[in-house]
């Protein structure tokens, strides 16, 4: 009896305008009954709510007749508006790693050895570069090249001019124009690319440009669609509100909380002014998300049974509306396909715009189709995804437009805003609080494109309290992905003289070593797995005393000055090869994948202090729920010369490296070391600033030898560390304690990673 007067009820009120509302394609066989709507607003992981909702919707039979969407509501109703099901995008969702495919991030052993080498190198994930006089930055952290793939995977039937109105269920995305702050509603063109727009939240997605307006998430200008829906021609509207509350002043205690409360009370006022249009036939749910966070993708399981329990505390109202099971089986038969592309859909042509100094022919050519043949957007995608892996670039994107028999397949690739110059940052310091430490930052250029056939310049330096250098190296390519690779450096580093195996703090002596090297590489990349080089270079080695080599009086106490260093400097040309594989899913905190790293020099020509070395390391990881194993080792020395290695070529001491003992206090010829490492991680996939909190325990084991006689023949040094430690924006901390036998002992704090 509730639901006939219900139904009735809705029936009077919009008799004079229901006849004029617009349908979609599949509502002209409907019968007369209340047109549904749903008004989905945004807040970002918290969105996963609206599939509880639409599970329990499609539970009790309850039609949807239009959908308005807001950011994550966004995404979300126009999946549901393109004809799939609630357990249809679960399913598609829960296949995804969501954390990665919000913040844009490849698997990390399908980039190329160049970025992967990069991101070793520089943590700080912070996109930063100067072009036209002066520094730029990013207008967002994250382009959404992963979410517009996920969006077409899922809605690539449909072309990308389609008017919204025309898809199984009409939609429409909520974005703000950034200039005006005017509410924008998104009813044609390319469905992702409006969802895209929908969900550009200001400071981590970048804005989004669509025709002349520059478009940022529509949260700042309607979070609950309601008035949209209602302009749908909406009887009654089901208001979903996933919005994230407002917390009490004595909880916002940082700027970034004080922040966030900002962005909640812009749309707090925006989200209580829609709420005060709804009439007494509309149905507002506010599922119960608590801790939930806008960045918690991690958290669907969690955020579908808070909506759904939303929608079941409403089953009263809601089941008022619902359908017989035969009609509302007829209604989900009955959503038409119609404006989907007709299968075996040809394309005529293909245009290509590019931004930046990236020539459209390098995109063609990226491109496996070719005009004529059957259009796959998830072939397309897989194309653009490859493109912007090795290119680095800031966007990529595809729409088919046109009639039939004339479709164009657009496709834009742009360059990253920030350049043509970009930089690069990682910072390290390390102290053991008793007077040794070391600091260092790390700063590279990258200038792609400086030609059409690809040639780069690539530019590293280090800044550090014992390390100073500067490597420039060109990259051009000459056949496929292999390059030629004249290079220069310049490096300056400390290096400490200790006696033999002493455990002692003391040097006893100190020098600096400056290396020139000028040279000549071939790169072949290895697939995604690494690269081989070789090539010549011409190496010129000299050392400057820093302080007289010491040893002890008789006494044993007082130390007793024996005279000043004589190193003499070398030169010699060598030929050079080695190999890097790298396949560690992450730089900073490897759960699994392995490192493998060699090289080899032989001195050339007739030089009086020619000699030749060999060097090789490794890591290798492996994990299983919280905890993982970390095993590396590392090994060298000189080979099949005529004249000796230098014995400081090789050092050990400090973090991962002898830990127990001073920076660099072992030096020598030849070195073994290995080390073991368990590792448990306490928390893990956060967004901010602190990512993730781990604890562990290494075994650490080597020592360097002067001669080959006594290489790998002992005596041993050993030493075992416990830490604490945090994978951070800035790179891993790590806060430790270790010992050795003898008594030597460290307690240290390191910023930055040492493999």
């Amino acid at each position: 009896m509730f639901r006939v007067a219900t139904l009735f009820a809705a029936a009077l009120f919009t008799t004079c305008t229901f006849a004029q509302a617009p349908l979609g394609a599949g509502a002209s066989a409907q019968p007369a009954r209340p047109r549904i709507c749903l008004a989905l607003s945004g807040g970002g992981a918290r969105g996963y709510a609206h599939l509880g909702v639409l599970k329990e919707l499609e539970a009790l039979h309850v039609p949807v007749d239009c959908i308005a969407g807001t950011s994550m509501g966004a995404v979300i109703g126009a999946l549901y508006a393109s004809g799939m099901t609630a357990n249809d995008i679960e399913f598609a969702l829960a296949g995804q790693n969501l954390s990665d495919v919000a913040f844009d991030r490849d698997a990390r052993s399908d980039l190329p050895e160049s970025s992967r080498e990069d991101n070793l190198m520089y943590p700080i994930g912070l996109p930063m570069g100067f072009g036209d006089g002066h520094l730029k930055t990013s207008n967002g952290l994250v382009q959404g090249n992963k979410l517009m793939a996920l969006l077409r995977a899922h809605t690539g039937q449909y072309p990308g001019d389609i008017d919204f109105d025309h898809l199984p269920i009409p939609f429409r995305a909520v974005a703000t124009d950034l200039e005006t702050g005017e509410r924008v509603v998104l009813h044609n063109g390319s469905l992702p690319l409006a969802v895209r727009a929908s969900m550009a939240v200001p400071g981590l997605f970048a804005p989004v440009k669509i025709g002349s307006r520059t478009l940022i998430d529509g949260g700042a200008a309607s979070n609950l669609p309601i008035d949209v829906a209602r302009e749908m021609g909406a009887d009654i509207v089901i208001a979903v509100d996933i919005g994230t509350q407002l917390q009490p002043a004595d909880q916002l205690n940082s700027m970034a909380a004080v922040t966030a409360q900002m962005v909640r009370l812009m749309m707090s006022r925006n989200v209580t002014a829609q709420k005060a249009t709804l009439r007494p036939a509309d149905i507002l749910l506010e599922p119960d998300l608590g801790p939930v966070s806008f960045a918690d993708f991690g958290a669907m399981d969690r955020a579908v049974q808070a909506g759904d329990a939303a929608a079941i505390q409403q089953r009263g109202r809601l089941g008022a509306l619902s359908d017989e099971p035969d009609q509302y089986a007829a209604w989900r038969a009955d959503l038409s396909q119609a404006a989907a592309l007709p299968p075996q859909t040809r394309i005529a042509r293909i245009e290509v715009t590019t931004r930046g100094r990236l020539p459209a022919s390098h995109v063609e050519a990226a491109l496996h189709v070719k005009s004529g043949d059957v259009y796959d957007a998830a072939s397309v995608d897989e194309d653009l995804t490859q493109l912007v892996r090795n290119d680095d670039l800031e966007s990529v994107s595809q729409t088919l437009t046109g009639p039939q028999g004339e479709r164009v397949l657009h496709v834009e690739a742009n360059e990253k805003s920030w350049g043509p110059n970009f930089l690069l940052f990682g910072l390290g310091l390390s102290t053991d609080f008793d007077g040794d430490g070391a600091f260092s930052l790390q700063i590279g250029h990258r200038l792609p494109w400086i030609t059409s056939s690809g040639l780069s310049w690539r530019n590293d330096i280090i800044l550090g309290s014992r390390d100073l250098g500067w490597r420039t190296e060109l990259r051009q390519p000459i056949f496929g992905q292999v390059y030629l690779a004249p290079y220069a450096s310049i490096r300056r580093n400390d290096v400490n003289l200790y006696a033999d195996n002493d455990v002692s703090e003391r040097p006893l002596a100190s020098f600096v070593q400056q290396e020139l090297r000028a040279g000549l590489d071939v790169d072949v990349p290895l697939g995604t797995w690494g690269e081989a080089r070789a090539g010549v270079a011409q190496v010129h080695t000299s050392f400057q005393a820093r302080s007289s080599i010491l040893a002890l009086a008789p006494d044993g106490q007082s130390p007793l000055q024996t005279g000043t260093p004589s190193l003499s400097p070398t030169t010699q040309t060598v030929a050079s090869a080695g190999v890097r594989i790298d396949q560690l899913d992450d730089p900073v905190f490897p759960r699994h994948g392995f490192h493998l790293e060699g090289r080899a020099e032989m001195g050339l020509g007739d030089s009086d202090s020619g000699y030749n070395i060999a060097y090789a390391r490794g890591l290798w990881a492996a994990s299983r729920d919280v905890f993982s194993l970390n095993a590396a080792f590392e090994v060298g020395g000189a080979f099949g010369g005529s004249h000796d290695a230098p014995a400081y070529l090789f050092t050990l001491g400090g973090f991962q490296h002898l830990s127990a003992y001073a920076q660099d206090q072992f030096s020598g010829a030849y070195v073994m070391y290995g080390r073991v490492s368990g590792l448990a991680q306490l928390s893990r996939d956060g967004s901010g600033a602190l990512r993730s909190i781990f604890t562990g325990l290494s075994l650490e084991g080597g020592n360097v030898w002067n001669t080959s006689k006594q290489f790998a023949r002992g005596p041993w040094l050993s030493s075992v560390s416990a830490f604490v430690g945090a994978v951070t924006a800035i790179g891993p901390v790590y806060f430790g304690v270790a010992l050795a036998p003898r008594g030597a002992h460290s307690i240290y704090f390191q910023l930055g990673n040492r493999f």
